[in-house]
């Protein structure tokens, strides 16, 4: 789909930045909006991301643990294209079945890579990642599609993680 760095952003940026009245999860209002899931649900979009994600894996990964619900398709398809096992990570344990937050495998014992769409303040990428640790896991890592440069890298950076973004929200920007 794309050809370059450049084209990517771009097309990011076409396919998910929405004007409008938006209220944000943090209550504050915003007439431009960046929808995400817009770009995960674009199948030519999704396999570019994960391509340009594939270089951010760090050498050593057992599994990708995609976070719910947007880490999920992107860790899909970064499983399809490195051949990791990837791991779907819910925000709470479920109270039926098997009862996990992590489905898809073991997670003690393995050195996950986090899987994020976007990352704002960094707070349930922190909230997961000590979720997967106290089950064993080691993680130093952190990849995601867009670093919205709220402060979420400063968070990641606190509880002992490197992000690594395809994308800053200043790129996405610059590309439009």
């Amino acid at each position: 789909m794309t050809t370059s760095r450049a084209d990517l952003a771009r097309a990011i940026y076409d396919t998910a930045h929405i004007t409008g009245q938006f209220t944000l999860r943090s209550g504050a209002t915003s007439t431009e909006y960046f929808d995400k899931y817009r770009l995960e649900a674009d199948p030519a979009l999704l396999h570019a991301v994960a391509e340009a994600m594939v270089e951010l894996v760090p050498p050593g990964i057992d599994a990708l643990a995609g976070l719910e619900l947007g880490g999920v398709p992107l860790a899909t398809m970064l499983s399809q294209l490195t051949g990791l096992p990837a791991l779907f990570v819910r925000k709470k344990a479920k109270d039926y079945g098997t009862c996990q937050f992590a489905e898809g495998g073991e997670v003690a014992g393995r050195r996950l890579l986090v899987v994020e769409d976007v990352i704002t303040s960094g707070g349930q990428v922190v909230a997961s990642t000590a979720d997967l640790r106290n089950e064993g896991a080691t993680i130093d890592d952190v990849v995601c599609v867009i670093d919205r440069e709220a402060g979420g890298g400063q968070a990641l950076t606190v509880a002992g993680l490197k992000l690594r973004a395809v994308f800053t929200m200043s790129d996405l920007k610059t590309a439009s």
